[in-house]
Formats: structure tokens, sequence, C-alpha cells
């Protein structure tokens, strides 16, 4: 599922799949940013390929690059962030497990 688009030279970025409604990524909040990151890690997470001259709007294009550079890198080493939170906390949930 795309949750980030670039259309009509603004970034766009939607915290409802069910609803096509988009809303500019001058909007964004930290809540926000939690929400999608959330999304991300839960499941396909989709966003448009950030590209320079796509984003004619100089606050859309900060905003969209640097959330775009985040979450590339995110996406790239999920699998790796759950293997380290998992072995972080593997001795302590095998430590207090019942038996």
């Amino acid at each position: 599922m795309k949750y980030l688009k670039i259309e009509n030279n603004k970034g766009f970025y939607r915290l409802d799949t069910s609803q096509d409604v988009w809303t500019d990524l001058d909007q964004i909040n930290k809540e926000n940013l939690l929400e999608l990151l959330k999304f991300a890690s839960a499941g396909e997470f989709e966003m448009d390929e950030y590209k320079d001259e796509l984003l004619q709007n100089p606050a859309h294009n900060i905003i969209y690059k640097n959330i775009y550079g985040k979450f590339n890198d995110f996406l790239k080493n999920k699998t790796r962030f759950q293997d380290s939170a998992e072995s972080t906390y593997k001795q302590a949930i095998e430590k207090y497990q019942l038996q």
C-alpha cells in the first residue's frame, strides 16, 4: 500500500488506507510519522521515489527528501532491525518465561 506520493509538484501522505484521502506533506507531525513508521514495520509500505525535479514546492521537497531517505533506510534494514530487537530481548524472555 502506498503511503507517500508525489503529485502536482507536491508531496502527500496518508494514514487511512480505506480511503483515498491524502494530506499535504507540510502538515505532517510527530504522531503522523510514528503512525507511518508502524505501517512500515508491520507490512507492505510503498512510497514514490524521491526526485528533486518533481517537487517544486521547496518545503515539500525538503520534507519528502528527509522522510523518504529515513524510511528507505528503515525498509532496506527492516529485517536486521527486527533481528536485533529480538536478540536483545531473547535472553530476558527466556529467563522469565514460565515453565
